[in-house]
């Protein structure tokens, strides 16, 4: 079940986040991985300690390369650092990979408040790569932050993932995992539907990477032809197995487990809910 992933982030020297999480996530779920890294990092699982930025040009080139000949049946960007990575980013993909879908996790800060987009960056992701972008996986103060709005509870998380499809995305998911409960819900939005997975609150330090392996997950899902809602929910089981079997390593947030899911297996019926708001909105306009 091979599909190919183009994936436009930063390293981590830990391999809890980033690019290793990204190329562990795809090819655990049977993918490709090819990769334009933006920077590197000098990080571990207590916080990023240094950043030192890839120019622009080199990030383009290295997008070209991988295009030109092993293509991509998606792509997902993660840390893009600045506002020149950012345009530069969205004039290569509009010019070579302008059909292909692409999943954007809006890498704002590091949990430890570590910058890794700057504001001017962060408008232009805005403009130029939410706005096309088939899925974006903002958490909750990713959310708050691109929006505007307050964030606080299911409803806020609302607001939020319609303002991003107001920008032009297909599909919003909000991972709620920063809001307080056992019971963890991550809300889907798209402009005809939404719903609600739930899981509840795993007992761990691990969670180190979880925002980039979702979305890698979902970017592996388009690029082997799943429908979107199953992508989805492929990737929030992912991502459940991949806590459950985090190995331990690290003093602080550590990283997760990227054992492959059992063949066949399907997102179990009581992670997933419906959210009825929006189709009864419908029903009143018919």
């Amino acid at each position: 079940m091979t599909g190919r992933v183009l994936i436009v982030a930063g390293s981590d020297s830990s391999a809890g986040a980033g690019i290793q999480a990204d190329i562990k996530t795809v090819m655990a779920l049977g993918g490709y991985a090819a990769t334009a890294i933006t920077a590197l990092t000098a990080q571990s699982t207590f916080g990023v300690a240094a950043v030192l930025p890839v120019g622009p040009d080199f990030v383009r080139r290295q997008i070209e390369a991988v295009l030109a000949d092993i293509g991509a049946d998606a792509v997902k960007t993660g840390m893009l650092v600045d506002a020149a990575v950012v345009e530069t980013v969205a004039d290569a993909l509009a010019a070579l990979a302008p059909t292909v879908p692409l999943v954007i996790d809006p890498v704002i800060a590091a949990t430890s408040g570590t910058a890794l987009l700057d504001e001017p960056g962060v408008e232009r992701l805005k403009r130029r790569l939410i706005a096309r972008a088939a899925v974006v996986t903002p958490n909750v103060p990713e959310a708050a932050m691109l929006t505007g709005l307050t964030v606080a509870d299911l409803d806020g998380m609302r607001r939020a993932a319609d303002a991003l499809l107001r920008l032009g995305a297909g599909a919003v998911v909000v991972k709620g995992g920063h809001l307080q409960g056992e019971t963890l819900a991550d809300l889907v939005v798209t402009p005809r539907d939404s719903f609600v997975l739930e899981a509840r609150r795993q007992k761990t330090r691990a969670t180190h990477g979880t925002g980039c392996t979702y979305a890698s997950a979902i970017a592996a899902g388009l690029a082997q032809g799943l429908a979107l809602r199953r992508a989805i929910e492929r990737a929030h089981d992912f991502v459940q197995q991949a806590i459950r079997h985090a190995p331990g390593l690290g003093k602080g947030r550590g990283p997760l487990g990227y054992a492959p899911l059992p063949a066949g297996r399907k997102t179990r019926g009581k992670h997933v809910r419906r959210h009825s708001l929006r189709r009864r909105a419908k029903s009143r306009r018919r």
